[in-house]
């Protein structure tokens, strides 16, 4: 019984212990995930703003660019995956790979070769693990990622849209990252980036039904277009990066509360497991003593006869 109680009282402090951890993981990440949340809804208006004057330009010319007109016949994309640096995460990786790798084998069914691009170790150590080509792969900030981390994860794919299949480039462009939703929901989610559909992306600009003006430009749409690229795709990756990073954050703080729950439950169970090995264990020593003092009562009385 004794050395049962021992057990007890020993994984009781290994328990504890670790509940300690989940419990600071989980303030941590809850901090976190509020700065987060504010970069999110700090990006956001611009990234929309840029997206309604790419559409504007698009529906305002007929000049066949990157960014606006799809290729006849599309025989290469790119797909940027965005995932996290470290785990503790719940299903936040794994939904994420999961959407990627459905849209791969769609694209693949349409006979696209696709160009993989990584953000984050989870997801290169997936792709690793199971030996599939990665195009480029970055780590190392996807806590807290800035927009110069974002321009470094846009660079790659600007350079592919603009050269084109036929030149070793791409046709299309898309991302799949977690959309915050909420502190209880993140979704994954996959958007094609580009070319723009500019259908969609005027509903996205203007949801009220307003009406985009008509523009003359100068010198030309091209040129609009041209500078107007890298802004767009960099602004639209910094904020999937932000949307991603805040939906890493929520998610870590969901599971190490609920990992910290399951200790506090843990612990109750074993501290009535070790109560009942200890009462056990002092009415054994009851019972002997009561035993041994009957044993010798006899004993005595037995002499005296």
């Amino acid at each position: 019984m004794g050395a049962q109680l021992r057990v007890y009282k020993r994984r009781i402090r290994s328990v504890t212990a670790t509940k300690k951890i989940t419990k600071a993981m989980e303030m941590i990440a809850a901090s976190r995930v509020v700065k987060a949340q504010r970069k999110v809804a700090a990006s956001t208006p611009y990234a929309r703003e840029l997206t309604r004057a790419v559409t504007a330009v698009g529906t305002g010319s007929n000049t066949k660019h990157p960014l606006t007109t799809e290729a006849e016949n599309p025989t290469r994309a790119a797909v940027l995956l965005l995932t996290s640096d470290r785990g503790l995460a719940g299903a936040f990786n794994a939904n994420a790979i999961k959407a990627a790798e459905q849209l791969t084998e769609r694209l693949e069914r349409e006979g696209k070769q696709v160009d993989t691009y990584i953000v984050g170790r989870r997801g290169v150590a997936h792709y690793n693990f199971r030996e599939r080509t990665i195009a480029e792969s970055f780590t190392g900030f996807t806590d807290d990622p800035s927009y110069a981390d974002a321009k470094k994860v846009a660079a790659p794919l600007i350079e592919a849209i603009e050269k084109g299949a036929a030149d070793g480039g791409v046709d299309e462009l898309h991302i799949v990252y977690t959309e915050f939703v909420s502190m209880m929901t993140q979704t994954a989610v996959d958007s094609r980036m580009l070319p723009l559909r500019l259908d969609e992306a005027a509903a996205e600009a203007a949801p009220k039904g307003e009406i985009l003006p008509l523009y003359d430009f100068e010198p030309s749409a091209e040129d609009v277009l041209d500078a107007l690229l890298p802004r767009y795709v960099e602004s639209r990756v910094y904020n999937a990066l932000l949307q991603s990073a805040a939906s890493k954050h929520a998610a870590t703080r969901r599971a190490m509360k609920s990992a910290t729950d399951n200790a506090g439950e843990l612990i109750e169970t074993l501290t009535r497991l070790a109560n009942q090995a200890r009462q056990a264990e002092i009415t054994q020593e009851i019972s002997e003593i009561v035993g041994g003092a009957s044993a010798l009562a006899d004993a005595t009385a037995g002499s005296d006869r």
